[in-house]
This record gives structure tokens, C-alpha cells and sequence, in this order.
């Protein structure tokens, strides 16, 4: 998917001429190639110098800006990485997702699946980038997986600032907008996985009221009395209002489904006691209290690295991009980039190329249920 990779020193004083050569070099071979950027947080004034390279070689340009990049070697936030896309798929960027904008989305994918059509039994990808401020990802995630005649697999993930707070983090080579969506509709040879793999405690809630990716409360008690009860009768730790921003990276919530638990990690606490976190919890909603494995201890990089092994086989010249959650570096710190370089070990991939991101989609694949996309956090992604 994709035939070329380039990771751009962004402090260089001619970072234009660095990209009109890169550009001009992979349209000599690939004429009918696009461009996926990933910015960190850090370079995120130097978009309008990507936009103004791409339009001048009249590239499609589709990007987003995320907390940080990373490499095998490291955290990165001092170079954008240019993904090249040949031939670019079909691709939308969607800058508003009122009542509006959500058909216009809907009825845009509709079009690119009319337009690509693939053999019987075989499900392209739709691979989404929305911006992390939006509090109803996995609602319009359910919304868009209705309105499609078709099927499509699902995968993508969340950009913006870690520190979430509003930021136009998603462009295109003519626009840059926040609370929106960039989708590409990738061919069925492409694969994807996200997994998380955090072991399940015994503590069993409901959250039973709430708005969005607020829980307002939990069996009928203002939710943050109810966490900092759990937290300490099970871990022995006691939360309090002033360490709340410590903890509460290491104790997520599981949202029990069918085949598994779904990870919404809280990130911010109410005057009242409420909860935000990342990712819709419906009402009624069951919960497990969850406790972030060290690393090492989950499944995550062994179920992602045996993935990419078994393809790397078949197809050893595909290249893979990788997306780790950023809330899932907190709770490990240095050891985060430990996870990275074993993925990168383990699956034998030559290179290791990323983003951290504020969430994770992916598609529901279980033995007697029906095919739907999913909304995560605490993921770990592989792409490619």
C-alpha cells in the first residue's frame, strides 16, 4: 500500500525544496501517487508548507497532525513523515460532521465503494482519521456502518493535541479544519489489526447514567466516589482529586461486550463528580475496572507481531505503518518505546514507522456475529 516512505527533518530552512524533491522523485515513478502526512504536535504551523509543495505538484495530500511520531529508535516530534500512496485510493475529508456533514460522509462512501468495485467476497478497508476532540467517535462510527449498502472492514484512529485541546488537526492539500474525519477507502489486500490486550479484573458496574464519553454515575452513585472505591479495595490505591491525573491512566474502564472488553480511559474529572473519557459509554452500559498491564505482560505485541509475521511471509516487500495510543505511553513511560522495538523484533519488519493517536477503530471479526466497527482505546495498531 504504500510504495514509499520519507521521514522529513522539519527545522531544515529549505524543507520546501526537501519536499518538492521527494515529491517530484515519486511522481516521476508513480504518476498517479498521493501523500499521507503524519505531523507531530510539535510542527503542527508547518502544515501550509506541506499544503503549498503539494499543490504545486498538483499531489493529492491528505493528512493529520497527532501528539508524536516514533521509530524503532525513538519518540519523535522534530520530522513529518510523508507516507506515498500509488496509486492514491478514493478519499474524502469531511471538515464538519453535523446532521449534515454526517450524510454528506455517508453518502461520500457510498460513492467510493460505487466507484471501486472489487470481486465477489472480498471487503476493502475503510481506514478513518478522526480528530480526538469529537466526543461520539463510536456513534458515528455505527452511524456511517448502517448507512452502507455494502460491506467494508473497519480501522482508524484519533489525532490532535495529548493534551486535548482544540486544534485544526486534519488537511488536505486546499483545507485544514478540527472535529471532522478523513477517510480512504484502501483495497482488500490490505490488512489491518488493533488489539490492546489488558487482563479483565473482577470488579462488574454499570454506568448508569451519562452523556457521550461522560459517566455521570455509577450504580446510581456520583461516578468518581464509585471509581475511587474500587480502585482501592482492589489495587490498594487510594485516588483523590489531586492525584486523579496520575492514576487514572492506569485504571481504565472495560466495556464488556459480547467477545471482550472495549478500554475508555477517564481523562478528565467534573466539579461534580462526573467522568470524561476517551470514547462514548452508553447508558446502562456494563463495566469492568481495568488495571494497564506492565510491559511485557499483555497479549497486544505478541497477537500484532504474529499478524505481521504470517503477511511479511507471503508479501515480504509490504510496508507497514504502526499507531500506538498515547494514553497507553503514559502508563508505561519509558517502557512504551520497550513494546515498540519487541513489535518491531518479533515481526521481523526491517523498520518501524508510527504515530501515537487518542484512539483506535477496528472491526468486530468473531464466529457468529455480525462484521461492525468498534471504538478503542489503549490499542496498539498495524497497518499495511
Amino acid at each position: 500500500m504504500f510504495a514509499a516512505q520519507h521521514l522529513i527533518p522539519a527545522d531544515l530552512p529549505d524543507l520546501s525544496d526537501t519536499l518538492s524533491v521527494s515529491l517530484a522523485a515519486w511522481q516521476a515513478r508513480w504518476p498517479d501517487m498521493g501523500v499521507l502526512a503524519l505531523v507531530p504536535e510539535a510542527l503542527a504551523d508547518r502544515v501550509p508548507s506541506l499544503q503549498a509543495a503539494c499543490r504545486d505538484h498538483v499531489v493529492p495530500l491528505l493528512g493529520a497532525v497527532f501528539p508524536s511520531l516514533f521509530t524503532a529508535q525513538g519518540f519523535v516530534t522534530d520530522q513529518v513523515l510523508l507516507l506515498c500512496l500509488a496509486p492514491m485510493p478514493p478519499w474524502l475529508f469531511q471538515p464538519v460532521l453535523d446532521a449534515a456533514g454526517r450524510e454528506a460522509w455517508h453518502e461520500a462512501v457510498r460513492f467510493m465503494q460505487a466507484t471501486q468495485p472489487v470481486a465477489p467476497g472480498a471487503e476493502p478497508l475503510l481506514f478513518m482519521v478522526f480528530d480526538g476532540m469529537l466526543p461520539d467517535v463510536g456513534s458515528l462510527v455505527d452511524e456511517l456502518h448502517m448507512a452502507l449498502e455494502k460491506p467494508v472492514r473497519y480501522s482508524g484512529v484519533n489525532a490532535g493535541s495529548e493534551t486535548f485541546q482544540p486544534m485544526a488537526c486534519l488537511f488536505d492539500a486546499e483545507r485544514q479544519a478540527g472535529m471532522g474525519v478523513i477517510s480512504l477507502l484502501l483495497p482488500p489486500a490490505v490488512d489491518a489489526l488493533t488489539r490492546h490486550g489488558y487482563p479483565v479484573s473482577r470488579a462488574l458496574m454499570t454506568a448508569t447514567s451519562g452523556e457521550g464519553n461522560r459517566i455521570d454515575t455509577i450504580d446510581h452513585r456520583p461516578a468518581f466516589d464509585v471509581y475511587q472505591q474500587l480502585i482501592l479495595e482492589e489495587y490498594g490505591v487510594h485516588l483523590t482529586r489531586e492525584n486523579f491525573y496520575d492514576y487514572a491512566v492506569h485504571f481504565p474502564f472495560g466495556l464488556v461486550t459480547m467477545v471482550d472488553v472495549l478500554v475508555r480511559i477517564p481523562v478528565a474529572l467534573g466539579e461534580d463528580g462526573s467522568l470524561i473519557c476517551v470514547g462514548e459509554i452508553p447508558p446502562n452500559t456494563l463495566m469492568r475496572l481495568l488495571r494497564a498491564p506492565a510491559a511485557g505482560q499483555g497479549t497486544a505485541v505478541d497477537e500484532l507481531a504474529t499478524f505481521v509475521a504470517e503477511r511479511q511471509r507471503s508479501a515480504p516487500a509490504r510496508s507497514w505503518l504502526h499507531f500506538y495510543c498515547a494514553g497507553r505511553r503514559m502508563h508505561l513511560g519509558e517502557q512504551a518505546l520497550q513494546e515498540l522495538q519487541s513489535l518491531q523484533r518479533q515481526s521481523g519488519q526491517g523498520a518501524l514507522l508510527g504515530a501515537l493517536t487518542l484512539g483506535e477503530i477496528d472491526t468486530l471479526d468473531a464466529a457468529g456475529l455480525p462484521r461492525l466497527p468498534r471504538f478503542h482505546n489503549a490499542c496498539l495498531v498495524a497497518l499495511g
